[in-house]
Formats: structure tokens, C-alpha cells, sequence
């Protein structure tokens, strides 16, 4: 996530994040005949969060792992090579997730999971964890609520909202398009707009080609100079 400074500050630590992973997946090891497993890789152009680069605008390989119980409640581990300010020296991000995800009726379906980004590689503390909620109809839109006490790796509150809609064009081809807020006067004084639009072609299961155009307003370039602004990210993703 894009860092203006190297500050460190108060956390929540790593272990109470571990821990609940643990006893997620505990609980999915319990009941392993019903147990799901899944993972993730990526190769992109870039890396792009929330309308800001994480890699000064160079390629990014990612990779995750999900294993998600009978009952919907999951565990999953994702990563990604990052390149912030020189200072921080942070080169890798390990997103650790715990959460539930589950159908509420034949149309609406939620997920709620807390987050911890950390950066193995960092010579300073740049982790700090978010809770996050994603309310989806008809499996094509969603609406999604992030809050932090520690947004962006300071001592501050910070909420991020987003609205999304998926688009299938054919078995093959579907649009995606979202638009976010990032509600940062806490954290930074400021805080500011972005969106994105898609095209994702999966060519050959479990292959799909994916490239996204990026746009923020002029608050988000006030706030990560070079980083945010209008770009685009092409990327070859697989799902298994």
C-alpha cells in the first residue's frame, strides 16, 4: 500500500492475526472432507491498489493460497513483490486474511475478514491490519466498506469504500469496472477518489488475460506524488 513516510507506530500485533488464521483453519482441518482449497497466481505489468502503484509502476508477480471450511469460514495468505520510498526498503507484501464468507439468500451473498498487510523485507513497520466487508448481488455487484485504526501503517482511522459491477459479455469476455473513496483527513489530511475499467478474456481454463485503466483524482496525486494518477496494467492470472 502506497507509504508517504517511514513512521513507526502502534500496531495490532502480528500474532493475534496469526492466531485467528490458525484457528481458521483449525476449524477447516476439522472438518477436511468439506474442506475447500484454492489458489491464485498472477504475472502483471504493475501492481495497482486502490488507483496507486505499489511497484513504482514495474511488473509484480503475486501468488495466493485459500482454504475455506464447510461452514465458510477461511483462511488465505497472498503475496506480491512491492517497491515503495528507498527508505523503507520494503521489496515483498504477505497479506494474511481470516474471515466468513456465505450466501444470505438465492441473491445476496457477504464476506467479512480482517487483513494484516505486512512487509517481511522492511527495515521499519509498515504493517497494520483492516477489517473489511464485501456485500455481493448476483454474484456481478458488490459494495465494499474498509475501516483501519492504523490506515496505512499510522496511528490513524482510516475508511475506504468501493462499488463494483462485473459485466459478461460471453462465456469468454467480461467488463469489470469499480470506483473507490479513501477517506484519509485523519491520516493524511486529505483524502481522495479512483476507478478503474477492465476487460478480462479467459482464453483457456484456468488462464485468463486481464487489462484494467486506472484513473484518481488530483488529491491522490497531491498525496502519492508519481504514484497515483491515470495508468494501465495488463496481466496474465490463473485460478485453481
Amino acid at each position: 500500500m502506497s507509504f508517504m513516510s517511514s513512521a513507526s507506530r502502534r500496531r495490532v500485533p502480528a500474532f493475534v492475526v496469526s492466531s485467528l488464521a490458525a484457528g481458521l483453519l483449525s476449524a477447516a482441518a476439522s472438518s477436511a472432507t468439506a474442506a475447500t482449497f484454492t489458489g491464485s497466481g498472477a504475472i502483471s505489468t504493475d501492481y495497482v491498489w486502490r488507483g496507486t502503484t505499489q511497484t513504482q509502476g514495474d511488473p509484480a508477480v503475486q501468488a495466493g493460497f485459500k482454504a475455506t471450511a464447510d461452514n465458510g469460514l477461511y483462511g488465505a495468505i497472498w503475496g506480491s513483490n512491492v517497491e515503495f520510498a528507498p527508505e523503507t526498503k520494503a521489496s515483498s507484501e504477505i497479506d494474511v486474511t481470516v474471515g466468513w464468507g456465505g450466501t444470505l439468500s438465492e441473491n445476496w451473498a457477504l464476506d467479512v475478514n480482517l487483513t494484516h498487510y505486512r512487509y517481511p523485507s522492511t527495515t521499519v513497520d509498515l504493517n497494520w491490519t483492516e477489517a473489511i466487508g464485501t456485500l455481493t448481488w448476483k454474484q456481478n455487484y458488490w459494495a465494499q466498506l474498509g475501516y483501519s485504526t492504523e490506515a496505512l501503517a499510522t496511528d490513524e482511522a482510516g475508511a475506504y469504500a468501493q462499488l463494483g459491477a462485473r459485466l459478461p459479455l460471453s462465456e469468454q469476455v467480461r467488463l469489470e469496472a469499480a470506483a473507490g473513496y479513501y477517506w484519509l483527513d485523519d491520516a493524511y489530511d486529505d483524502s481522495y477518489a479512483h476507478a478503474q475499467l477492465g476487460a478480462v478474456w479467459a482464453f483457456k481454463a484456468p488462464f485468463e488475460l486481464r487489462v484494467t485503466a486506472h484513473a484518481t483524482d488530483s488529491s491522490a496525486k497531491t498525496l502519492f506524488p508519481g504514484l497515483a494518477g491515470s495508468r494501465l496494467e495488463a496481466a496474465l492470472q490463473a485460478s485453481f
